[in-house]
């Protein structure tokens, strides 16, 4: 079995974007929620999410394919942009026919979608644009990477809901681990922050309606959260062997040890009460590094500030970790980014490597009333020094799918 290492990181997120923006902005502590600014939102229940900001994708994509381009496409094209910057790649010297795409995604193209369905009631059928199909599926992102940097390895779409970007890096993890590829560029990008996802999230009461304090609306674990709030943006991960690593003289961030990947098999968009799933995925992704659970010092946590999944997932880290569930870090880093939904596990195992790297534990921001459901370290509001060896980074989608990263540090 081949050993895995991270070496490339590109972030597109509400709190910065590049790696260094979103590193700086976690810890300490900022917020990227606000109102929403690109459609009216009088007639909304839920005002507020975590848009990015200053993003031009011309800065990274020419014109005329961007405009081919839903904007979740755009940002994962340049998160990869600057994940392979960030890892000093030269794909001209490397075998592209063993560099894979794995990337997750759990909407797709919902903007282009509202458009070209308003094209449809308003003008007729005709007016539909040939590029509708092509601009909205969710495949399109590892499609659209894979041929902006003529990679012809194992090209993959994984769509599972908020789990997404996790099941993509674990899946690209044992490619390569199984000796199939020498590289994968993975994680997740997402953006559907628009009239109907939000009228359809709202509708379930699935989103805060703290709309007069947009900032401390996303409160992870908090006695007063509410639900969650919408984020956007892609996380990307440049992922491969350890001795292709040390060939090219790659800057290695962490190494990947472990993969779990589970099913609830019980509710459409409820979690298991009794959390076995997200305590499953956990518990295989450490029996397959060979870690004992004592061993791990941080886990950042699906914490989506929901009522059910902040109890629940509180729940399986205890089952799990038993009284070493007391001794670990727990961050949710949605506290600042909101929920990036597919996209999330991207950018919180950018946020997991970096604590393994720096040697800080992000915070949950807006912990300010403890739950006695929810009774563990959660880092609360201040980032954390401290050195840690193994983190997990966990992700938990509708449909009862769950999966969880372990991450060594290097």
């Amino acid at each position: 079995m081949k050993r895995v290492v991270i070496t490339g990181m590109g972030a597109i997120t509400p709190i910065g974007i590049g790696k260094e923006s979103f590193w700086d902005s976690l810890i300490q502590g900022k917020s990227g929620i606000g109102y929403i600014t690109r459609f009216d939102i009088d007639k909304h229940e839920t005002k507020i999410a975590g848009e990015v900001k200053d993003f031009n994708p011309q800065d990274f994509i020419d014109k005329k394919s961007s405009r081919r381009m839903d904007r979740f496409a755009q940002y994962a094209v340049a998160a990869t942009h600057l994940a392979i910057n960030d890892g000093n790649i030269a794909l001209r010297n490397l075998n592209k026919e063993r560099i894979g795409t794995i990337i997750g995604s759990g909407i797709g193209g919902m903007e282009t979608f509202e458009v070209e369905k308003e094209k449809y009631m308003e003008k007729g059928p005709d007016r539909v644009s040939p590029l509708f199909i092509p601009m909205m599926i969710s495949n399109m992102a590892a499609g659209q990477i894979s041929m902006a940097f003529g990679l012809k390895g194992a090209s993959i779409g994984i769509t599972t809901a908020c789990a997404s970007a996790t099941n993509a890096i674990g899946e690209a993890f044992r490619m390569i681990k199984f000796g199939i590829l020498d590289m994968a560029v993975t994680g997740g990008t997402e953006s559907s922050i628009t009239p109907l996802s939000l009228a359809g999230f709202s509708s379930m009461k699935a989103l805060s309606t703290r709309n007069n304090e947009p900032k401390k609306a996303s409160r992870p674990f908090d006695k007063g959260r509410d639900g969650f709030i919408m984020g956007e943006g892609a996380g990307i991960l440049v992922i491969e062997e350890l001795e292709h690593a040390i060939k090219r003289g790659a800057t290695i961030y962490a190494e990947i040890t472990g993969y779990g990947a589970t099913s609830d098999a019980f509710h459409i968009t409820q979690p298991d009460p009794e959390a076995i799933g997200a305590r499953n995925a956990m518990k295989f992704s450490l029996e397959e590094g060979n870690v004992d659970y004592k061993e791990v010092g941080y886990i950042n946590a699906h914490g989506t500030s929901t009522y059910f999944n902040d109890k629940l997932e509180t729940h399986a880290i205890k089952d799990l970790f038993k009284e070493h569930a007391y001794d670990l870090n727990i961050s949710s880093t949605k506290s600042m980014t909101g929920h990036l939904l597919g996209a999330a596990g991207g950018v919180e195992a950018i946020a997991t490597v970096l604590t393994l790297k720096q040697g800080i534990i992000p915070p949950t921001i807006n912990y300010e009333i403890p739950d006695e459901e929810c009774d563990l370290n959660y880092t609360p509001n201040k980032a954390v020094k401290k050195d840690i060896k193994y983190a997990l980074s966990n992700s938990l989608g509708f449909g009862g799918h769950n999966a969880s990263i372990l991450l060594k540090k290097y």
